[in-house]
This record gives structure tokens, sequence and C-alpha cells, in this order.
């Protein structure tokens, strides 16, 4: 079973997928999958499995009313990109700092 930062990162890799959680968190706003698939170029079945794959990353949820199902976005599960980010941008500091500290000793020598 893949791990929450790979679904994620798969999740967000595609642009279709990207534009189809951007539609829905600025819509602040359940939409139908009919809704959705207007306003892209692609099948409703294409539309279908990108939001599967948004699903399982859990930047998406759908609920069911009558025959209808409406998709949700949560910005939650990006929460984890964001700390998985912040350990190598605190990896990259240390290592410039480091580096700079050793280039700071060499030229006083």
């Amino acid at each position: 079973m893949q791990d929450k930062i790979t679904k994620l990162f798969k999740a967000i890799a595609d642009p279709t997928r990207r534009e189809i959680f951007h539609a829905l968190l600025i819509t602040s706003s359940a939409l139908s999958i009919t809704e959705i698939t207007n306003q892209f170029e692609i099948s409703r079945q294409g539309i279908t499995k990108h939001i599967k794959t948004l699903e399982d990353a859990g930047l998406v949820y759908i609920e069911s009313k009558g025959r209808e199902r409406f998709c949700n976005a949560s910005a939650k599960p990006l929460k984890e990109i964001n700390k998985w980010l912040k350990f190598y941008e605190q990896f990259w500091n240390n290592s410039l700092n480091n580096l700079e500290d050793y280039l700071n000793t060499s030229k006083d020598s």
C-alpha cells in the first residue's frame, strides 16, 4: 500500500487533477461530477478516474445525494507535503550554513 505522501504527490502530479482540486477549493462548495466534467474536454469516465486518485489521497471526498455524486475538496492533507518539504528546507539551510562557516574559517586561516 502506498504511503500518504506518495499518494499526495501522485494526485497533484497531473495538471488536470490539480485543476479539478483547484476548482473545488475556489468554489468552496460541493460540485457534482457532471459539473466538473463540463469544465473539461475529457470524458466523464476520465474525470471520474482523476477524482478517484484525488479521493485516494484524501484531497477530495464524495457524497451521494440521490443519483448524483458531489465532490468536496480538503486541503488538509497538503500539510503532509508541507512537513516533508520543511524537513528538506531545514536540511539545505543547515548544509549551507555549515558551508558558510567552513568557508569563513578557511578564509580567516
